[in-house]
This record gives C-alpha cells, sequence and structure tokens, in this order.
C-alpha cells in the first residue's frame, strides 16, 4: 500500500492539469471528470448557505427532531434553488452550495431572488416558521459572488469512496460571506453580484395606500 500511495503522488503531482471549459455544472456522475489530473472550469454565481447554532440545537433535542428540522430545512433551500436555475452541490453537515451557472445578470439576480425566498420561506412565512419553531427556530447566513470555478473529482472508485472539489475565489468567498452572518442580517453579496444585478432585484417599489 505503501508504494501504492508514494507513486500516485508522484503522478498527481507531476502531471499536468487538463482543464475544459464547460457550461453547465457537472456532477458526481459526469464523465469528463476522472481520478485522474482532470477538471471541468465554468463561470458561476456562487451561493452558500450555512445554519448557524447546530451543536446547540443538536443538545437541545433528540436526534430525531434535530432530523427533522434538517430535512425541513434543506427541502426549502433545495426546492427554491431549483426552482430559479441553482444547481445544488456539496451537502456538508449544515452548510450547501448552490451554482447558479452563467454570465448574464439574470443569472446574478436569480441567485440573489433564491436567497431572498429563502429567507421569507425560513423567517417569515407563518405556516413553515410555526411548524419550525414546534422544535427550534433555524438561524443561518448566506454569502453571494460570482467567478470562474474548477471542479475536480477526488478519491476512489466506489459510491462511497469519491467526492466533487469546488475551487474558485467565488466559492471561498460566498462561504466567507455567509459566516459572518446571522438573524436578523442573514444575506450578503459581494460588490460585484450588486453591481451587476437587475433593477428589479436592487430596488423594491411600493405604492401607497
Amino acid at each position: 500500500m505503501k508504494k501504492n500511495i508514494e507513486d500516485k503522488i508522484k503522478e498527481i503531482i507531476d502531471t499536468k492539469f487538463e482543464v475544459t471549459d464547460i457550461t453547465t455544472v457537472p456532477d458526481l456522475d459526469d464523465k469528463r471528470l476522472t481520478f485522474a489530473n482532470t477538471g471541468l472550469r465554468f463561470e458561476s454565481t456562487t451561493l452558500y448557505i450555512d445554519m448557524r447554532g447546530s451543536t446547540k440545537i443538536l443538545n437541545k433535542h433528540n436526534r430525531t427532531s434535530v432530523a427533522k428540522l434538517h430535512k425541513a430545512y434543506f427541502y426549502i433551500i433545495v426546492k427554491i434553488a431549483k426552482s430559479l436555475g441553482g444547481e445544488v452541490r456539496s451537502f456538508n453537515g449544515d452548510g450547501m452550495l448552490v451554482f447558479f451557472q452563467g454570465i448574464t445578470k439574470t443569472t446574478l439576480s436569480n441567485a440573489v431572488k433564491s436567497a431572498m425566498q429563502m429567507k421569507y420561506m425560513l423567517t417569515e412565512n407563518e405556516v413553515v416558521k410555526k411548524k419550525l419553531e414546534k422544535y427550534s427556530s433555524i438561524d443561518f447566513g448566506i454569502g453571494i459572488d460570482d467567478g470562474k470555478i474548477l471542479c475536480t473529482k477526488v478519491g476512489l472508485a466506489g459510491t462511497n469512496n469519491r467526492d466533487l472539489v469546488w475551487i474558485g475565489n467565488a466559492v471561498n468567498k460566498s462561504v466567507k460571506i455567509g459566516d459572518k452572518l446571522s438573524a436578523p442580517n442573514h444575506i450578503g453579496i459581494s460588490s460585484f453580484v450588486y453591481s451587476n444585478l437587475n433593477d428589479e432585484v436592487k430596488y423594491h417599489t411600493k405604492e401607497d395606500g
């Protein structure tokens, strides 16, 4: 095993990395991704959402109650993200990445709309809020940024031995933004995203009366 690991590390480090530009968000079964030095690069608005205080919730409730909260939380996020063209990836404990592929104002705006709808359903919708608060109110932070993402496959062959890694400033920045936020300020976006939004997302007009 030692020799096998040594040889593989030499191969990874010493072999050229081949990158292919694409216009979709890859998934784990994308045949263009291999365990060799290959990667897929795409432009995306990245949304990162992370639940706050999960350890406190776990200590407060039994595991089945915590499971119910997680199932409800992730269902809301996935349902809304998919409805606006988001591709959900990287479930990681209490956090999730969503990619809105493309470079148009509409793509950026859909990511922000998605964040706003998630916030509404988790904190303001009376039916959902009442059900969640039967156990605990859910606090969270959302960060959004745009840029090129490099995706590569890691691990070994086998269903439970492999995953995808998402590399890029947009991922790092969205995570950093989201990590700083909590109630009542749940959503943060980069200056680039804000400056490229459609006006309908930037401004809200309401008639008096």
